[in-house]
């Protein structure tokens, strides 16, 4: 079968999911406006937002989340109108403008699951405004305003908060989405991969080469792609990317770029290294271990434990790794209580993905302090979506309070963390779906290896 066939294949079983996935909407959507009090409620697209305000360019849409939650489209100023009961109605304003195209969409299965309506303009949308209590979701509040809808009414926090607790559970038709998500991204990270291997190449470079493989453009994909060769790598979200090939070979490659299906990401790094000697080898056993590691959590992942108590072990494997590669003279438990697990682990180990990469829902109360960046403090569920990313860096401004301390220094194996510098940092990162005994690793059904030697 060729891949217009499969393309076509997934297509068609994407939309007869779609179809069911909008059925369990209005169910629940339903018991939320009762819960709350509203008889309707109108979700805005949204409306470009302009580069800057001294000239007259707009930044590509990224549509609203609660309003993509229904309706797979990118275009602007859409109105989806949801009563407690009926079938929802969907204003779509006509493309009028000669200037651009309206964005291109993967299916038109939406038309068979609303009262679609073309009109020109949202102007007269409080004609289709139903009567009683009705609040707006969406970012242009003046929107809102103009159709009379009073600012209380406006995103009242209790109802945009279940509907982001809608979001954590995913349905057939989304996790179908995410998985595709992370196929669109296998070829991208296979690309890259292999000119890494075998060209001196800049990262400059390997983006545009991502983008190619995958067919998606810049704005297109779930977050700017991090591309990473040597010592950038210790930049956690690096974009600025080398217009030119480093004058000396990089030996060290971290890439963090995913795809997307419908508006659903995928979110994938992987960590290589090439070289001969010493240092290579011994980033390449650094690598080796985060990837062992990133494993063990993965299936570790559990119903019912809460998420932050995997980012608390978490940090006591990357001890362990740091014992294991050499890193770490001192034992592994105080390399954990006196923060020095920190220093090379800064970032939280995941997040909740969805339609946004860092997706909301999970993050209902705070971390801990010392896990001030953890993204998700959610107790695990079956059919939430996120991601494991453990890392270890050699980040100097970081490193410098523990190797300026006499207590922190003498754990530290400060020749070996030198020679590492130059290649920057280890991250592995896949996607999972939760089960109820286990998980589905989509991102492992694409891309087996997570990192090593090229």
């Amino acid at each position: 079968m060729n891949e217009n066939a499969t393309l076509a294949d997934e297509g068609r079983e994407l939309d007869r999911l779609y179809l069911r996935h909008v059925a369990d909407l209005e169910r629940r959507f339903a018991t939320v406006l009762t819960q709350h009090g509203w008889d309707a409620v109108a979700i805005h697209s949204g409306s470009p937002a302009k580069r800057s305000r001294f000239d007259d360019q707009f930044w590509p849409l990224r549509p609203c989340p609660p309003f993509q939650h229904w309706v797979p489209l990118s275009e602007p100023d859409c109105l989806l109108i949801l009563r407690a009961s009926g079938m929802p109605t969907l204003l779509r304003p006509e493309a009028a403008s000669y200037w651009e195209s309206p964005p291109r969409h993967d299916s038109e299965a939406f038309a068979n699951a609303f009262d679609v309506k073309h009109v020109r303009d949202l102007s007269d949308a409080r004609a289709h405004i139903p009567p009683g209590r009705v609040a707006f979701v969406g970012e242009d509040t003046g929107r809102a305003q103009s159709w009379g809808i009073e600012s209380e009414a406006v995103c009242p926090a209790g109802l945009v908060l279940s509907l982001d607790a809608l979001r954590t559970i995913k349905t057939p038709y989304e996790t179908a989405c995410i998985a595709a998500a992370n196929r669109r991204a296998r070829g991208g990270h296979e690309a890259v991969r292999e000119a890494f291997r075998t060209d001196d190449v800049s990262e400059l470079d390997l983006h545009l080469l991502f983008l190619r493989t995958t067919c998606q453009d810049d704005p297109e994909t779930p977050y700017k792609n991090i591309v990473a060769l040597g010592r950038h790598a210790a930049t956690l979200h690096h974009v600025a990317y080398g217009r030119s090939a480093p004058k000396q070979a990089a030996e060290s490659l971290l890439i963090d770029a995913g795809a997307t299906c419908r508006g659903y990401c995928s979110d994938v790094t992987r960590t290589w290294v090439k070289g001969q000697g010493a240092t290579a080898n011994a980033f390449a056993h650094v690598v080796a271990e985060v990837e062992a590691m990133q494993q063990r959590l993965c299936a570790a992942l559990r119903v019912g434990m809460p998420y932050e108590a995997l980012h608390d072990e978490s940090h006591r494997q990357v001890a362990a790794v740091l014992r294991e590669t050499g890193v770490l003279r001192g034992p592994v438990d105080e390399a954990v209580t006196s923060g020095v697990t920190r220093a090379f682990y800064p970032h939280g180990l995941g997040h909740s993905l969805g339609l946004q990469t860092h997706d909301v829902g999970c993050a209902l109360r705070p971390p801990r302090q010392e896990n001030q960046f953890l993204r998700n403090t959610s107790d695990v569920a079956p059919g939430q979506t996120l991601t494991i990313e453990p890392g270890i860096y050699f980040i100097e401004a970081l490193l410098a309070g523990v190797r300026a301390d006499s207590r922190t220094a003498s754990l530290v194996n400060w020749t070996l963390v030198d020679a590492l510098m130059p290649l920057g940092g280890v991250r592995i990162e896949d996607d999972l779906l939760v089960l109820e005994g286990g998980v589905r690793n989509f991102t492992r059904e694409e891309l087996p290896v997570g990192g090593g030697m090229v």
